[in-house]
């Protein structure tokens, strides 16, 4: 595999469960064989640095992701609020 350098910049985003998520470009999605959207997960596991691809989230569960929001939502905002 060639690598190609580029002036773009991943930048990772903490995700609150003691690792790193990165939302992969299409070129990283197609090398890897994955579908667009696909997120990269970085954690560290036994002194090394573990990844794990997951897939976009399908309409439905974006759907209950919502509805959950939107019932619970200040509940989720007051936690937020209070810390872990």
């Amino acid at each position: 595999m060639a690598m190609v350098m580029t002036t773009n910049i991943l930048t990772p985003k903490q995700s609150g469960q003691g690792g790193w998520a990165i939302e992969m470009t299409p070129q990283m999605a197609h090398e890897a064989g994955v579908a667009e959207g696909s997120v990269i997960l970085l954690h560290f596991n036994a002194g090394t640095l573990a990844a794990e691809i997951f897939p976009p989230a399908d309409e439905a569960t974006k759907r209950s992701v919502q509805q959950s929001i939107d019932k619970f939502g200040e509940a989720f905002a007051e936690m937020k609020r209070l810390g872990d």
